[in-house]
């Protein structure tokens, strides 16, 4: 059993950075995949990047490499988002989600934080 629940969120402009925080319970973090997913108003939620169990392989949606960044220290039992160079296309609620599957597969994933909301003015 894993509980997420995202922070860092808010309103910027163009050009600025966020970091974006997950905070997960449990020792059994250690045991789950982590994703980063993304939903703006009127569309579907998208697949941002995953991160592999110990940290060593992560993996990016192509049109964000570059400017997104995912990490996590799995002591803190966090899985961290770095955004730069910030576009109002970027605006979204942003989640984190715990899976084993390896995937950019929303459906994929077992566990889902609650959400945090990115507002990136022009």
């Amino acid at each position: 059993q894993v509980q997420l629940v995202e922070s860092g969120g808010g309103l910027v402009q163009a050009g600025d950075s966020l970091r974006l925080s997950c905070a997960a319970t449990g020792r059994t973090f250690g045991g789950y995949d982590m994703g980063w997913f993304r939903q703006a108003p009127g569309k579907e939620r998208e697949f941002v990047a995953i991160i592999s169990r110990s940290g060593g392989s992560a993996y990016y949606e192509d049109s964000l490499k570059g400017r997104f960044t995912i990490s996590r220290d799995n002591a803190k039992n966090t899985v961290y988002l770095q955004m730069d160079s910030l576009k109002p296309e970027d605006t979204a609620v942003y989640y984190c989600a715990a899976g084993r599957a390896w995937s950019r597969v929303r459906e994929s994933y077992d566990y889902w934080g609650q959400g945090t909301q990115v507002t990136v003015s022009s």
